[in-house]
């Protein structure tokens, strides 16, 4: 009887640009798991855990054996494969590189805490053997909201992290949560998190709508208050955001299922053009091309 050559424990996350990467579980669940919004990885089958470096070696090999060099790209799931230690991502590093040698891109979510315990040359030297792009869900840049949604972080130790990235030549995609702050942090979520793209400078901005399939139970207990923001405000909401942008050249993507309006671009090139796109999407809603509600699937 096959054996498959990977356990996963459903339900699986990934990046959207990440469906035709090999998905590699190092971790089970998220080592944080405390913020309030996100409901990813509440399921009892989800809790946090390494998995065994032997199983992940396994997995490797098995791939390498059923795949050969069909495998161009590995994402490390699942929530934050980087509170491993260093020696071991580099052992899981080094052994894609030896089992699956047409791989060309190894990435994977990191949450800001887990690189405080690695030094730039530790972080280099991951880089060294692969690892090429990571997407850091910063959320905002606004410490009053991240404490509310008890993201664990601030801006500054986001933007710690994605420097100390950005120095070892990994690609960073931060993601932004449109609406967080709800109607009464609409405007300095928007603003203190352009704040923090503009100190950061990355290569790609996604940014999402948050949304609560299970409630809003979790949130509004540590918020008091929150109000969802409509369809017009998040469009608001953005154009705040959008306006404060000083970026250089950053890949910008408002695509995700969950937004009403889809924007994509690179700013600052296409900057005048996304908000001329978003202030005639706000004077005319109903005339506006948004993406119907049962097409978001949240």
């Amino acid at each position: 009887m096959p054996v498959d050559p990977i356990r996963y424990v459903a339900p699986v996350y990934r990046p959207p640009s990440e469906s035709e990467s090999l998905i590699l579980p190092v971790t089970d669940g998220c080592s944080w798991n405390r913020c309030t919004f996100c409901e990813m990885y509440t399921a009892p089958q989800k809790r946090f855990r390494p998995r065994r470096e032997e199983e992940v070696l396994d997995s490797i090999r098995h791939c390498g054996e059923e795949f050969g060099n069909e495998v161009k790209r590995v994402f490390l799931a699942d929530g934050d494969a980087l509170t491993l230690s260093t020696r071991r991502l580099l052992t899981v590093l080094e052994a894609i590189r030896r089992e699956l040698p047409s791989v060309r891109r190894i990435s994977s979510y990191c949450l800001p805490r887990n690189l405080r315990n690695k030094s730039p040359a530790e972080v280099k030297e991951l880089a060294a053997l692969g690892l090429s792009l990571v997407y850091v869900g910063a959320e905002s840049g606004d410490d009053e909201v991240l404490a509310r949604v008890n993201k664990g972080e601030t801006f500054a130790t986001t933007l710690e992290a994605l420097e100390k990235l950005g120095e070892a030549g990994i690609k960073r995609s931060v993601m932004i949560l449109n609406g967080l702050g709800g109607q009464a942090l609409l405007q300095q979520h928007a603003i203190n998190s352009a704040a923090l793209m503009n100190a950061a400078q990355p290569e790609y901005l996604a940014t999402l709508v948050v949304s609560f399939p299970q409630g809003e139970e979790r949130l509004r207990a540590k918020f008091p208050g929150w109000e969802p923001l409509s369809v017009l405000g998040l469009m608001q909401a953005m154009e705040v955001f959008m306006s404060a942008l000083e970026l250089k050249r950053t890949v910008f993507r408002s695509d995700h299922a969950s937004n009403w309006l889809i924007l994509k671009g690179t700013l600052g090139a296409d900057k005048p053009r996304l908000l001329q796109e978003l202030r005639s999407a706000i004077a005319s809603p109903q005339a506006a091309q948004l993406r119907p509600a049962w097409a978001r699937g949240l």
